[in-house]
């Protein structure tokens, strides 16, 4: 399970309340690992239970105040230990690729219309990872923590670039079928 993984990476970069990792996730993190409000803030409370993360003194006691969290010692080896874990690749879970395979068996009425529709979602996704590409790594960042985020979003433009060159052609393929028919 890598939900309490990525809540300490985060934690670790920025001590932040359940309400801005919720936040962070949807801008950044969730790219690649997304989770709920609901399952950040029971991850919140399981991490606190087992020591490795604690709840920011607050200033001023106030009832209803957002609680903001920061890593314990506990918490940082936890992640280390993760890290240096070997871990065999995942094996791709799409329902577009098991539909496709559906399709095969019952027909794909509407499939090109789908296809069309994935395609574009990808050049949208692609479009805004270079924008935050462009706006986030400049070449003059270039420390170690800078070139691993650059290269957790590389990833993520070569994946789209693999998706809208592979529906492009999936596409290709289905129009000339069509047209032979």
């Amino acid at each position: 399970m890598s939900l309490p993984h990525a809540i300490l990476t985060a934690l670790l970069e920025k001590p932040s309340s359940g309400l801005e990792l919720t936040r962070r996730f949807d801008r950044s993190i969730g790219y690649f690992w997304s989770a709920t409000h609901q399952q950040i803030y029971r991850e919140l409370g399981k991490l606190e239970r087992a020591g490795q993360i604690r709840a920011l003194p607050s200033p001023q006691p106030a009832r209803g105040q957002k609680k903001e969290y920061e890593v314990l010692p506990a918490g940082q080896e936890a992640l280390r230990a993760w890290v240096a874990r070997s871990e065999d690749p995942k094996p791709v879970r799409d329902p577009l690729l098991l539909r496709m395979r559906a399709a095969a068996v019952v027909g794909a009425p509407g499939l090109n219309e789908e296809l069309r529709r994935h395609l574009e979602l990808h050049r949208r996704q692609l479009a805004e990872y270079l924008d935050i590409e462009k706006r986030d790594f400049p070449p003059e960042r270039t420390s170690d923590q800078d070139r691993l985020r650059h290269l957790v979003l590389r990833g993520g433009i070569d994946l789209e670039n693999f998706w809208i060159g592979w529906l492009t052609r999936a596409l290709d393929e289905g129009e000339g079928e069509e047209a032979g028919r």
